[in-house]
């Protein structure tokens, strides 16, 4: 007889963080991603064409690099085939306020593959969804307050739905918000 535990560590909950871009001291670029409880998470480094996606401690996690126009990420410190994470190439509509990344695992060409996640949303207003195939796993909203007519575009929320990997999530939010 199957039994359903009660216990909050088990089940499975989206985890909040809030995103910070640019502001109180951060060099231009960088982003900090807090959790919850307002503890540092993880820090995005952005130079031109290089972004360094840091853990709390300072460990290099996934370093993404700009090529042929789209993205490539590696794991931790390497650049080489072997430590590829993903691929990534980006659609912007002819409003500009509207843009779609395609996030592709390495293997093959690019004309065979199928997209392992899709990034649909405005970069501009810090607004987007991640899907894995037609399941959402991830999202980015500003941060309102009541009464607040106008909201900062350097501060926004970002939601990581179960069973996703935080740091991936967040490499591929900070590529589809590059250059906002």
């Amino acid at each position: 007889m199957a039994s359903t535990s009660n216990r909050p560590s088990e089940w499975e909950i989206p985890v909040d963080f809030t995103v910070r871009k640019g502001k109180w001291g951060l060099p231009r670029g960088e982003l900090t991603i807090h959790d919850a409880n307002g503890q540092l998470s993880f820090i995005v480094r952005s130079r031109r064409q290089l972004k360094t996606l840091v853990d709390a401690a300072g460990k290099k996690l996934i370093t993404c690099v700009y090529r042929q126009g789209g993205w490539e990420a590696f794991g931790g410190e390497g650049f080489s085939y072997l430590d590829a994470l993903f691929t990534t190439h980006k659609t912007v509509s002819s409003s500009s306020f509207y843009a779609e990344l395609r996030v592709f695992w390495p293997s093959g060409s690019l004309a065979e593959q199928r997209p392992a996640f899709e990034v649909k949303g405005s970069p501009f207003q810090r607004s987007c969804t991640v899907y894995h195939e037609s399941s959402v796993i991830a999202q980015a909203s500003p941060k309102f307050k009541l009464g607040k007519v106008i909201y900062p575009r350097y501060k926004f929320g970002l939601t990581v739905y179960p069973g996703v990997d935080y740091g991936l999530i967040v490499a591929i939010i900070s590529i589809f918000f590059d250059g906002c």
